[in-house]
């Protein structure tokens, strides 16, 4: 299984995410993170799985979670770079997606 890498920017999501489900209800954040994990554990050992959404950038959805985990399988590691809603603005991702691309 490949090492991940998870961005910053993507940290900072997840923990807001968590948050505003644990406000909506008791125990719905851990729900969100568990589903969250079990994509991510899917994503690193087995990232061809996911379609390519553009270029080499592939990305996972959750099923009970209005969220996509965008991401990169390079050779030596899966880099993790967003966690967004479904009605977030493409160009969330598709920013720092040009910028995973270049580090390749």
């Amino acid at each position: 299984m490949k090492p991940l890498i998870v961005r910053k920017a993507a940290r900072i999501e997840v923990r807001s995410i968590r948050q505003w489900y644990d406000n909506e209800a008791a125990g719905l954040g851990a729900r969100f993170l568990a589903e969250l994990d079990d994509v991510v554990a899917r994503l690193r050992s087995t990232p061809q799985q996911f379609p390519v959404v553009r270029k080499s950038i592939r990305r996972a959805l959750l099923h009970r979670f209005p969220y996509s985990v965008y991401f990169v399988d390079h050779t030596d590691a899966i880099i993790l770079f967003a966690v967004l809603h479904h009605r977030r603005n493409p160009a969330d991702w598709k920013h720092r997606a040009s910028r995973e691309e270049t580090d390749e």
